[in-house]
């Protein structure tokens, strides 16, 4: 079901708008789900949500409620069309910046794929910060393996994570998105990380 949403029509490089992949999607959501039951019957934000990939996954996995959250309204249009093909999702969709919602929206579990910070510097971190403001229990991001021991001691030290721990380590089959990329798709290694907010 997932490998049918649509994906960015013109993604946004100052955004670093990159396809949430079915399989990350999948693996993400399913490992929240059975292994830590974070999304049935729960209120989960999905920061960032883009089209709508994992706002959907969780809703068909039994989330209460999901309130997607982007900054791109050309996005958000994509992510309403793939909702549309969906009876009864109980997702809603939120047009703002990642830095305004951390002090008003509140949610069990906060799921993320953020832009990886290679063209804004510090990027993840500004998702990772709202997240844990956001959440009042877990949290699970994407972030590049090579960045792993970064994320563990800025989760700790700085955002006082209860525990942080990469649960998954899987391959992002990064398609070209735009012009500078000179290869057909290039293979990221990323970690599913699960953050438990103090």
């Amino acid at each position: 079901m997932l490998q049918d949403v649509a994906v960015f029509r013109d993604p946004k490089v100052e955004l670093e708008q990159y396809p949430t992949g079915a399989h990350l999607a999948s693996r993400l959501l399913y490992t929240a789900a059975t292994s830590f039951d974070d999304v049935e019957s729960k209120l989960v934000v999905d920061l960032g949500c883009g089209t709508g990939m994992l706002s959907i996954g969780a809703a068909l996995l039994g989330a209460g409620h999901v309130l997607g959250i982007d900054a791109d309204e050309d996005a958000l249009c994509i992510a309403q069309e793939n909702l549309d093909e969906y009876e009864g999702m109980p997702v809603d969709l939120v047009c703002a910046r990642v830095e305004h919602t951390a002090s008003v929206v509140s949610a069990d579990t906060v799921i993320t794929n953020p832009p990886f910070g290679t063209r804004s510097k510090g990027a993840d971190m500004e998702f990772l910060r709202a997240a844990f403001r956001i959440s009042r229990h877990s949290v699970y991001s994407l972030h590049k393996t090579s960045t792993r021991k970064y994320i563990a001691k800025y989760a700790v030290n700085v955002l006082g994570a209860l525990s942080a721990e990469p649960v998954a380590q899987l391959r992002y089959d990064l398609p070209a998105s735009y012009s500078f990329h000179t290869m057909a798709s290039k293979d990221i290694e990323v970690d599913v990380w699960r953050f438990e907010v103090p």
